[in-house]
């Protein structure tokens, strides 16, 4: 084996040992990644490599005017040698981290917690032309359905045919003619007409229309073969095609969807809001914004900052942002529908608003406000997540409040964080909610 396939061997060692999805959404470095990249760790596997002992750069042979005997001295620093002075290395060191696109990441976070999330395709972005499926009444006659065509006539052929030998013997009968014949016919269900009836009577001899003495008789002694058997025998001569049997096909229109999501996050950055909860919140939000990007073909964010007033930033500012206000969750919610409407319609795009604070609120707020607002904006799924390192604060009542009024919808989930191993059970529980109720 070269040296090339030593190196990645070693390589896939190293993915191996990555860290581990849910380890690394409760307790890695997401500072690491970007929006469109995840970067893991990888639990550093060393290289091998040649390397030079110093020891042996002296000695016989070793230099210059050196004598068999003579002392060699220290070893000199080479360069790269972590000495402070020398330059740092310029080649990266790619074995640090696994790197997974978002499609990637919610693959793999479907398959560890069990999600089988559809996204919904919304925005037609083009129309085209089918299989020849679909069926109408008129249409050129190239598409003409013979098929279809066929069948109706063979169908009237089969209602229509009666056996003609078995009723010309039946107006032998002494007695009969062509009216009673006709009201014999009905009863035993023979698609007969009085015309035919009649112009077959007068071709009759006269010596011939007294052959049978009675119908039972004739019926006794004539074989009556039913249509299906007769045309299995004989073939079918003429099949009585109409009109309004014709159909014509014509393409079935296949609309592509886009995927679209935009998914709207809100957090409160009220004074109550120290760096153990935001980190909570960050470690969150951030893996089901990479999971629903990696799950739509289009995903937009929008990132909503409030206290007692809500106001939008942008994604870096979203996570570290700190206020000293006091908290009206509701403001949050009133510029998400806002720009929702404004930008991203119901009927257009998929939507998910995510909210995340200590639940700490103002007095009547979520119950005379926000959870009206909730019921206004349409979405797939609406979340609250509590982030309470400390546990639950006497006045922290918002996550109880939502999660008692919309218990038994199915496209509201509330969640509780109150360390870094609660964090992926609360990203299940939201995702499974919007999975439940698909």
């Amino acid at each position: 084996m070269g040296l090339r396939e030593d190196l990645e061997r070693y390589r896939a060692v190293g993915e191996e040992r990555r860290q581990d999805l849910a380890e690394f959404i409760q307790y890695g470095d997401l500072g690491q990644s970007r929006q469109d990249e995840v970067r893991i760790p990888i639990k550093i596997v060393d290289l091998p490599e040649f390397a030079y002992d110093q020891r042996d750069t002296g000695g016989v042979g070793q230099g210059e005017g050196a004598e068999e005997g003579d002392p060699v001295g220290q070893p000199q620093p080479q360069p790269g040698d972590g000495d402070e002075d020398g330059e740092p290395g310029e080649e990266g060191g790619e074995h640090e981290y696994y790197e997974m696109n978002p499609e990637e990441f919610a693959q793999e976070l479907d398959e560890q917690l069990g999600l089988d999330l559809d996204p919904k395709g919304k925005k037609v972005v083009e129309e085209s032309e089918g299989d020849f499926t679909d069926i109408t009444r008129t249409g050129p006659s190239s598409t003409l359905d013979f098929e279809h065509l066929f069948k109706e006539g063979l169908k009237r052929k089969l209602a229509m045919d009666f056996d003609r030998e078995f009723v010309r013997e039946a107006l032998k009968v002494d007695g009969w003619g062509p009216a009673t014949v006709f009201d014999w016919a009905r009863d035993q269900h023979v698609p007969v007409s009085k015309a035919w009836l009649e112009e077959t009577y007068d071709e009759i001899d006269d010596a011939e229309k007294a052959t049978w003495d009675s119908i039972e008789e004739m019926e006794a002694n004539v074989e009556r073969t039913d249509t299906a058997a007769r045309i299995r025998r004989e073939g079918v001569d003429q099949i009585p095609f109409r009109r309004e049997d014709e159909r014509y096909r014509y393409p079935e229109i296949v609309e592509e969807k886009e995927r679209n999501v935009v998914v709207v996050n809100i957090r409160d950055v009220s004074g109550s809001m120290r760096q153990k909860k935001r980190e909570l919140v960050e470690r969150t939000f951030t893996p089901l914004d990479w999971y629903l990007q990696g799950k739509y073909d289009n995903a937009e964010f929008v990132y909503i900052a409030h206290d007692a007033d809500a106001w939008e930033v942008d994604r870096e500012e979203f996570f570290g942002i700190r206020s000293g206000g006091g908290t009206r969750i509701s403001s949050a919610y009133e510029v998400a529908m806002e720009r929702l409407e404004a930008e991203y319609p119901w009927s257009e795009w998929n939507r998910y608003v995510f909210a995340a604070g200590d639940s700490e609120n103002s007095s009547n707020d979520t119950e005379e406000h926000v959870i009206p607002l909730m019921e206004q904006i349409p979405a797939n799924l609406h979340a609250y997540v509590e982030t309470q390192p400390s546990g639950n604060a006497i006045n922290a009542t918002h996550a109880e409040e939502v999660g008692r009024h919309f218990r038994d919808a199915g496209d509201v989930a509330v969640a509780y964080v109150s360390s870094p191993e609660d964090v992926v059970d609360a990203i299940y529980e939201i995702l499974s909610t919007e999975e439940e109720d698909a």
